[in-house]
Order: structure tokens, then sequence, then C-alpha cells
């Protein structure tokens, strides 16, 4: 089946779209792993409390960098326009860090229960893969998209 124009047509033309689960399985519920892609969702979201934002930290930000050069730059560009999935310049003024970190480690909750993050994912038809980033890692994204 051809996906090109008639996607982007159901997309843009307001036809009801419902994210499917990768392989036809639901995603593995949270603590788990899935059989299917191997990875682990973290068992507890991120809150607010769980984050202490200062100043920028040009250190951890650039290891940031090096993992979005690795895992994320080729379905987000650093800029405001979308690739596969949103820009991230602007985003930590868009969306609240702890938001951020849960989609980064916890997308498959997130794209179950958060009604933004199924938002996205109409707009965007693409499922985010877990890119089984350790909290460290996931915090030093952070700290590099708010440098952009």
């Amino acid at each position: 089946m051809v996906m090109g124009d008639a996607s982007g047509m159901a997309a843009c033309g307001g036809a009801e779209h419902r994210p499917r689960p990768r392989c036809g399985k639901a995603p593995a519920p949270a603590g788990e792993t899935s059989a299917h892609e191997g990875t682990t969702t973290h068992t507890k979201l991120i809150t607010a409390a769980d984050l202490t934002l200062g100043d920028i930290d040009n250190a951890m930000a650039e290891k940031g960098k090096t993992t979005y050069d690795v895992k994320c730059q080729a379905c987000h560009s650093m800029g405001e326009n979308r690739v596969v999935g949103p820009g991230w310049k602007g985003v930590t003024t868009r969306r609240k860090p702890e938001w951020i970190m849960n989609m980064i480690m916890n997308i498959d909750v997130m794209l179950s229960e958060d009604p933004e993050a199924q938002k996205m994912l109409e707009e965007c038809l693409v499922r985010m893969p877990n890119q089984n980033l350790s909290h460290d890692e996931a915090r030093q994204v952070l700290e590099f998209m708010r440098t952009l």
C-alpha cells in the first residue's frame, strides 16, 4: 500500500486517526519489557519534584547534543520545523520539563495516556521509538533542548 498522498490528506483533512500499536501489539505496561521490541518502560513518571533546573549546565548540554546527534536528529530538527517529529527550538517554553522527560523516557505511557502526546502522534503519524535512554541521558538531552 502506498502511504504518500492519501495519509497526508487524512491527516490534514480532519479524518479521524487512532494510533495503532506497533506490529499489532499493545505497548508493554509500565515497568515491563516488550517482547517484540526488547525495550523497558520506566515504572514511574517524572514529576516536577524530580527535576531541579538552574542555570544551563554546558557540559551536560554538550552530552545531550551528542545523544541528539546519535539518536534524535534523524527525526527532530534543532529548529522549529518538523522533520518526522516536531522541531526542538523553543520546546522548553512550550512544554514543562517533566513532560519532556516523560516523552523521552516513558513514550509508551505518554502515547497511551497523555492527550497532548496523542495529539502529536495524530499530527506526525509516526510513533516515536523508545530510545532506552537512562534518566541521566534524558536529563542531558533536556539540558541541550534548553540551549535551543
